[in-house]
């Protein structure tokens, strides 16, 4: 549930900088833990929202903010297009529930990406439906930012790789 990850997620984090010396070490784990997540979350998501195939990247930025955001952690950022490619997109948090119980980073992991884990999970599942993307964070308010913004990049579509049986 929502609840039970949001409470936990603060555990992992702080588990994660014990575990590892630098914050990049961190971030890296907390990314691949994120994308493995995605690549499951996918099925749920397709069977639970019912949601039509998105014709362009816009319609699939939505969808991540609008239906995805909403179901699973209960906030619906706002996305703008960066880009007249039409290729780069962020997502604006108003109020992000992974930090609910966070004041401040650390002044000894300013770098941390504390919640990196969201950038994996996006990336996890738009490869899984075959869309190749670079997801980061932009801004982050717990770095002292206005808002906190996650930029998608979509760099091409992914091979099928459907292989013809002989």
């Amino acid at each position: 549930s929502r609840e039970l990850f949001v409470l936990t997620y603060g555990a992992l984090v702080a588990q994660l900088c014990k575990d590892y010396e630098k914050d990049e070490d961190v971030n890296s784990c907390l990314d691949r833990m994120g994308y493995g997540i995605g690549v499951r979350l996918i099925d749920d998501f397709l069977a639970r929202s019912a949601v039509k195939k998105c014709r362009s990247y816009s319609e699939t930025a939505d969808m991540i903010a609008q239906v995805a955001f909403k179901m699973y952690l209960g906030v619906t950022p706002s996305v703008s297009c960066s880009s007249a490619a039409g290729n780069e997109f962020s997502l604006i948090l108003d109020k992000n529930p992974l930090v609910d119980f966070v004041e401040e980073l650390p002044a000894e992991r300013a770098s941390l990406c504390y919640c990196n884990l969201l950038c994996g999970v996006i990336r996890g599942a738009l490869e899984m439906v075959h869309l190749a993307a670079e997801v980061t964070f932009l801004q982050d308010r717990l770095k002292g930012d206005a808002v906190t913004e996650i930029g998608i990049t979509f760099l091409r579509k992914a091979d099928d790789r459907k292989h013809k049986k002989n």
